[in-house]
Formats: C-alpha cells, sequence, structure tokens
C-alpha cells in the first residue's frame, strides 16, 4: 500500500519541482495564471512564449510576488528554439538540473468554414497546436526518463470534443484532437518510465485567447445556458493543472480531463 506524499499533507504540493509552461506570457491567459499557482505551491516555474518582452515580464511579475520564476522566448514550431528554451532552463539554478512538469499551452486558433481552409491555414494552425506540442515533449521526455518521473499536461480545448463550439474552425479542432491522442500515446510508451502525461479540455475561458474582441459579459451570455451558466477563468484551468502535475494525480495517467462549466457532458 502506497502512503501518502509528504507534499499533499503540507499543501505545498510542488516544493522542489520545476515546471516548465509554453504559451505563459500573455497576462490574462491561462499559461500565466498556471505559472503563479504553480509556484505558490513550491514550483520553480519557467514561462515560455513567442513574445520575449511579453514572457520576461510575465515572469518579472511573478518573481515580484517571491517566487522562483524565468521567463524565456521559445518558438514551439521549431524544434532548435524548443531544445534551446529546455537547455536554458535545465541551466538555471533553480531548476538544478530537473524538470519535472511540462505544460503545454501554446495555442493559435482561427475562424475559418471547413470549404474556406487553406493549406497555409492548415499549416499555421496545427504547427503551434499539434506540433508545437509534439516538439516540446520531445525535448523534455529525455530528462524525465532519466530521472524516472515526470508529468505532462497537454491543454486541449472542448472543441476537440464536440466539434467546435468555442473556439475555431475544423482545422483547430483536428488539431486539438490530435493533442488528446497524442497524450494518450504518451501515457502508453511513457508509463513504464515513472511519467505520466494527461490532457485537460477547457471549455469557455475568460481569456484573450480568441483575440475576437468578445466581452467577458458576451462570454459568460454564451454560457449562459450551460449548468454552471458561466464562462470559467484562468485560475479554474490552472488548479487542474496544479492536481495533473502533483502528486494528488500520481496514479492519473492517459486522462482527459473536462474543465467547462458542463458544457460538454460525456
Amino acid at each position: 500500500m502506497t502512503t501518502i506524499p509528504s507534499r499533499i499533507d503540507s499543501g505545498r504540493l510542488l516544493e522542489g519541482r520545476t515546471v516548465v509552461i509554453s504559451g505563459a506570457g500573455r497576462e490574462r491567459g491561462i499559461g500565466k495564471a498556471t505559472a503563479r499557482l504553480l509556484a505558490r505551491h513550491g514550483a520553480a516555474v519557467a514561462l515560455l512564449d513567442l513574445d520575449e518582452a511579453e514572457v520576461v515580464q510575465a515572469a518579472q511579475d511573478l518573481a515580484a510576488e517571491g517566487v522562483q520564476a524565468i521567463g524565456l522566448r521559445c518558438d514551439v514550431v521549431e524544434m532548435a528554439s524548443c531544445r534551446e528554451a529546455v537547455d536554458q532552463v535545465l541551466r538555471w539554478t533553480a531548476s538544478r538540473g530537473r524538470i519535472d512538469v511540462l505544460i503545454n499551452n501554446a495555442g493559435l486558433t482561427q475562424k475559418r468554414g471547413v470549404v474556406d481552409i487553406s493549406a497555409d491555414d492548415y499549416q499555421r494552425i496545427t504547427d503551434v497546436v499539434l506540433r508545437g506540442t509534439i516538439q516540446l515533449s520531445q525535448t523534455v521526455i529525455p530528462t524525465m526518463r532519466a530521472q524516472r518521473s515526470g508529468s505532462l499536461v497537454a491543454i486541449s480545448s472542448m472543441s476537440a470534443q464536440q466539434g467546435g463550439g468555442v473556439f475555431g474552425g475544423a482545422h483547430y479542432c483536428a488539431a486539438k484532437a490530435g493533442v488528446l491522442g497524442f497524450t494518450r500515446a504518451l501515457a502508453r510508451e511513457l508509463g513504464p518510465d515513472g511519467v505520466r502525461a494527461n490532457a485537460i479540455t477547457p471549455g469557455l475561458i475568460l481569456t484573450d485567447f480568441s483575440r475576437s474582441g468578445s466581452t467577458d459579459e458576451a462570454k459568460h451570455a454564451t454560457a449562459a445556458g450551460w449548468p454552471l451558466a458561466r464562462a470559467g477563468s484562468p485560475d479554474e484551468i490552472a488548479g487542474a493543472c496544479l492536481f495533473l502535475a502533483s502528486d494528488l494525480s500520481s496514479y492519473v495517467t492517459g486522462a482527459t480531463l473536462d474543465v467547462n462549466g458542463g458544457a460538454y457532458l460525456r
């Protein structure tokens, strides 16, 4: 019979662990909210994003709160950029040469009718959403295997499950569905190495991700007919990430965690 890890009892669920989060630069985004919550639970957090100035500022904001944080530019579409960012994390003193958690949050959306999706549209969305998730995972897996431990968390979307209805066109839905399949494949392959892989499917969340100009009020109105009758917050996705990153989920792998206010029920 396994014993409850001391981190769970202490309330510092990620004490001494290093977390890497992609797509973490935006002020009102899931990535930064997740970095803040995980850091408050003792993690050293490495924030990655395409916009270097934005992600460095995000890390400085967290560091000002008394946590260990670093902001690094990373283009998840470019394998060389992924490798350089991960190498910098491993060299970062606070990481102690470890990466314990990777949260693949970098994303991109585009509204298109199915017959209007061009080859360039498909490539642009799939490169960031699916290829980026695969490549950044590939760069951290050797470290996790060597440690015989690790947690990979992928942010997919409710759109992958119900074919849209939140953000993006059919190509976005397909790419996010690919993230779910990739995560299950990781769980099967990496389980014997002590590495877990799980996915989260957010519903309508109050971020600036869509760049659509929709107000928070409009998003809440869209969600009014769902069981919880409101849109969610980035902090609520962060809470799901904390669960999957920590020992609270030590026997969970290959799972998809729905965080959608009941908008999609399976």
